[in-house]
C-alpha cells in the first residue's frame, strides 16, 4: 500500500512541476519581449499521459499564466477557440509532438530577430558561438499561411525531422526540447544568434564565418554542455521569476 501511495504521489509531483515550468517558460517568454498579447504558445507534454499536452488558455495574456489555469487537452481532438485554446496553437504543438516522443515542450513565438532571419534564404549562418549550437540542427518550413489546418501538419513535422529548430519561412521560430529548459534555452541562444548575424550583415563588411568542422566541434561541445553544468540554468531562472512575480506557481 505504502509503494502504491508512494507512486502516487511521485505522479502528482510530476504532472504540478510540468505545470509550474510551462507557466514559468510564458512568463520568460513575456520578459524578453517575446509575448504577442495572447498569440503564439508553449506547450508541455503530461508526464500522466503521453497523448496530451498542456497550453495556455487562448485569451490570457503570458502575464497571466499560472500553473493551474494550463489547459490539457488531447493531441488527437480537433479543437479550435471554443475550447478555450487557440486553433493554429494546437495544430502546431499537436502536430510536433505527435511526431516526435522525445519532445517533452515545445516553443512556439515571432521575436523581431527570427522572422527577419526566417525570410533570408541563407538563414542562420554560423557567425557566432550561440549559432554554432544549431549547426546542422535547423529545418526550414516554406510559409502557408496561418497554421489552422491539420494538413499542414504531415509537412511541418517533415520540415522539422530530428531538428531542435524550425524556423517557419517568413513566419516565426519553433525549438523543442526534452524539458521546459532545453526549449526555452534553444529559444533564448536562436533569438541571440538571429540577432548578432543581422547585425553583422548590416554592416556589410565582409564576415568571419565558422569553418564547418569547427561548427561541428561546438556543436557536440553544446551537447555535453547542455546535460552538464547547464542543469543549473533553470533553477536560476526560477529564481529569476519568483523575484519579479512568483504567481506562476499558482
Amino acid at each position: 500500500m505504502d509503494t502504491i501511495v508512494a507512486q502516487s504521489d511521485t505522479a502528482v509531483d510530476a504532472a504540478w512541476q510540468a505545470r509550474i515550468d510551462l507557466a514559468a517558460v510564458y512568463r520568460l517568454c513575456a520578459h524578453y519581449g517575446w509575448g504577442d498579447v495572447i498569440f503564439n504558445h508553449a506547450a508541455m507534454r503530461s508526464p500522466t499521459n503521453p497523448r496530451c499536452f498542456l497550453i495556455k488558455r487562448h485569451e490570457l495574456l503570458y502575464t497571466e499564466v499560472t500553473a493551474s489555469n494550463l489547459v490539457e487537452v488531447s493531441m488527437d481532438d480537433d479543437l479550435d477557440e471554443r475550447s478555450g485554446v487557440n486553433r493554429p496553437g494546437f495544430t502546431l504543438h499537436s502536430g510536433v509532438l505527435r511526431a516526435r516522443p522525445d519532445v517533452i515542450c515545445s516553443v512556439h513565438v515571432h521575436p523581431d530577430e527570427g522572422v527577419a532571419i526566417s525570410g533570408l534564404k541563407h538563414g542562420l549562418r554560423m557567425l557566432c558561438q550561440d549559432s554554432m549550437r544549431f549547426y546542422r540542427r535547423v529545418g526550414y518550413h516554406d510559409y502557408e499561411g496561418i497554421t489552422d489546418s491539420f494538413d499542414e501538419r504531415e509537412r511541418i513535422t517533415k520540415a522539422l525531422g530530428d531538428n531542435r529548430v524550425l524556423v517557419m519561412r517568413n513566419h516565426g521560430i519553433t525549438t523543442v526540447g526534452s524539458s521546459a529548459r532545453e526549449a526555452f534555452d534553444l529559444m533564448k541562444n536562436f533569438v541571440r544568434a538571429a540577432k548578432i548575424q543581422l547585425m553583422m550583415e548590416a554592416t556589410g563588411a565582409k564576415l568571419v564565418e565558422i569553418p564547418a568542422s569547427v561548427a561541428k566541434h561546438v556543436a557536440s561541445q553544446y551537447q555535453g554542455h547542455d546535460k552538464g553544468r547547464a542543469s543549473a540554468e533553470w533553477p536560476a531562472y526560477l529564481r529569476m521569476l519568483d523575484q519579479i512575480d512568483a504567481s506562476y506557481r499558482s
